[in-house]
C-alpha cells in the first residue's frame, strides 16, 4: 500500500496537470492579464488553423497536383465557388452563434449558451440535408456555370457530388470549434484537430492513389478521404460535447427544436453571410475570369488560394467591460501582426520554392508564384482587417462590416478585376492587382470604422 507522502505527491501532480489544462481551457477572459488571455485563446487557434487547414491544405494540394492541372482546376472551382456558396450559410450561422455564446458566457449565462450551441448543430444538420439534395441532382449543372474545359467539368462533377453528400461531417468539427471558441476554449478544438487531420490525410492518400489495400479512386479519393476524417471529427466533437468533458456541455434538451432561437440565429447570421458573400462573389468572378483565360490560369489561381480574431472581444462585451474590450483589440492586433508579418515575408521570398512543391508545369508555377507575390502584401495588413471585422461582429454590429465588404467587392474589386484582365494586356496579372486593391480598400474602411468607436454605444449603458 502506498504511504501518505506518495499519495500526496500523486495528488499534487494531478492538480498541476489539471491546473495547466484549466489555464488554457477554463480561463475567465473577462479578468486578469489581457496578454495572457489573448495568447491562451490565439495560440491554440493558430495551431489548429496551421494543422487542420494549413498543413492539410498543402498536403491535399500536393495530391491534387499529382493528378494534374485539370484535377487542380476542378477542385479549385468546386471548393472556392460552389462549396463556398454553402459555407456562406454555415459561416454566417457560426459567427452569429459564436457571438451569442461568447456574450452569454461573459454574462455568466452558461446554460443559455449551451442551448444556442445545440440549435447551431440542428441548423448545420438542416443545411446538410439541403446540400445532399443539391449534390445529388444539380452537381453537373452547377459545375458548368464555373468551368468550360470538358475534363475539368468531369472531375469537378465527381468532386462536388461527394462534397455535398458528405457536408455534415465536414462542418461538424467547424461548428464544434465555433461553439467552444465562443465559450473561450480554443484548446479542445486544437487537440481534436491533431487527431483528425492525420486520419484525413492518410485516407486521401490511400483512396486517391490506391495504397494500403484500397483501390485507386483518383480525384474521388480527395473528398472521400476528407469526409472520413470529418466523420472521425464529428464523432469526437459530439462525444466531447455530450460527455461534459469540455467547457460546453450539451444535453438532449438542447437539441429540441426551438424555432424562435433558430430564427434568431439565422436572422443574425444573414449579415455576416452577406459580408462573406462579397468575398465569395470576388472568388466566383475571378474563378470564372480565370477559366476564360485558360485552365492553367484557373489551376494557378486555385494553388494561390490554397497557399480567426478569437472570441475574446465578444466575451468582454458580454461582461460590459468596454475599456477591457478596447485593450483586447490592441493586444489582439499586436498578436495578429506578429504572426502574419513573418509569414508574409516567407511567402514572398520563398514563393517559387513553395509552388514548385505542388506542380511541375512551368506556366502554372509562374502564374501561381506571381499571385503569391501580391497576396503576400495582403498578408501584412490582413490581421488588422480580421481583428476589425470580428470585433464589429462580436459587438453586435453586423450591418457595417456587411455594407463595407459588399460595396468594396461589388463596386471596386470585381469590376476592376474584369476590366484589367479582359480590357488590357495584363491578363491574369490584372486579377491579382484588383484583388490587392480590393483587400486594401476593404481593410482600410473596416479599420477606420472600428476606430470611430460607434460600435461601443450599444454597450455603454
Amino acid at each position: 500500500m502506498q504511504d501518505i507522502s506518495e499519495l500526496e505527491a500523486e495528488a499534487e501532480t494531478a492538480l498541476e496537470r489539471r491546473t495547466l489544462l484549466a489555464f488554457f481551457r477554463d480561463r475567465d477572459h473577462t479578468r486578469g492579464s489581457l496578454l495572457a488571455s489573448v495568447l491562451v485563446l490565439s495560440l491554440p487557434s493558430i495551431l489548429t488553423t496551421t494543422f487542420s487547414f494549413g498543413i492539410f491544405q498543402m498536403v491535399e494540394l500536393k495530391f491534387l497536383g499529382s493528378l494534374g492541372e485539370h484535377a487542380l482546376a476542378a477542385a479549385g472551382s468546386s471548393d472556392q465557388v460552389l462549396r463556398q456558396g454553402l459555407m456562406l450559410f454555415v459561416m454566417g450561422m457560426t459567427i452569429a452563434s459564436q457571438m451569442m455564446i461568447s456574450r452569454l458566457v461573459g454574462s455568466g449565462l452558461v446554460d443559455r449558451a449551451e442551448h444556442v450551441a445545440g440549435q447551431s448543430f440542428l441548423l448545420g444538420a438542416g443545411l446538410a440535408v439541403i446540400a445532399a439534395v443539391v449534390g445529388t441532382f444539380l452537381s453537373e449543372s452547377l459545375v458548368r456555370l464555373i468551368a468550360r474545359d470538358p475534363e475539368v467539368i468531369a472531375f469537378a462533377t465527381i468532386y462536388v457530388r461527394i462534397v455535398f453528400l458528405t457536408f455534415f461531417v465536414m462542418i461538424a468539427s467547424q461548428i464544434f470549434s465555433t461553439v467552444l471558441n465562443g465559450a473561450g476554449d480554443t484548446t479542445t478544438p486544437m487537440i481534436t484537430s491533431f487527431i483528425v487531420t492525420p486520419i484525413a490525410i492518410f485516407a486521401q492518400w490511400a483512396l486517391t492513389f490506391g495504397h494500403a489495400g484500397f483501390p485507386p479512386l483518383g480525384i474521388a479519393g480527395i473528398p472521400l478521404g476528407a469526409a472520413i476524417g470529418g466523420a472521425f471529427g464529428a464523432a469526437i466533437s459530439l462525444y466531447m460535447l455530450f460527455s461534459g468533458r469540455c467547457r460546453v456541455h450539451l444535453r438532449a434538451r438542447h437539441l429540441l427544436p426551438d424555432f424562435p432561437m433558430l430564427g434568431r440565429i439565422l436572422g443574425m447570421g444573414l449579415m455576416p453571410a452577406a459580408q462573406m458573400l462579397a468575398r465569395s462573389v470576388m472568388l466566383m468572378s475571378f474563378m470564372i475570369m480565370a477559366g476564360r483565360l485558360g485552365g492553367k490560369v484557373q489551376a494557378a489561381y486555385t494553388m494561390g488560394l490554397r497557399i480567426d480574431m478569437v472570441a475574446l472581444v465578444g466575451q468582454n462585451l458580454g461582461a460590459k467591460n468596454l475599456g477591457r474590450a478596447w485593450s483586447a483589440i490592441w493586444a489582439s492586433s499586436a498578436v495578429e501582426l506578429a504572426a502574419l508579418w513573418p509569414l508574409a515575408l516567407a511567402v514572398y521570398f520563398f514563393r517559387h520554392t513553395l509552388v514548385a512543391q505542388f506542380v511541375d508545369d512551368p506556366e502554372v508555377a509562374a502564374l501561381a508564384a506571381e499571385y503569391l507575390s501580391y497576396s503576400s502584401i495582403v498578408l501584412t495588413f490582413n490581421g488588422l482587417y480580421f481583428v476589425a471585422f470580428r470585433t464589429l461582429q462580436a459587438s453586435g454590429d453586423m450591418l457595417s462590416p456587411m455594407v463595407i465588404s459588399v460595396a468594396s467587392a461589388a463596386f471596386v474589386g470585381a469590376p476592376l478585376g474584369w476590366w484589367l484582365s479582359t480590357r488590357t494586356d495584363l491578363g491574369a496579372t490584372g486579377m491579382w492587382i484588383a484583388n490587392l486593391v480590393y483587400a486594401l480598400l476593404n481593410a482600410g474602411l473596416m479599420v477606420g470604422w472600428l476606430l470611430t468607436g460607434r460600435w461601443t454605444r450599444r454597450h455603454a449603458t
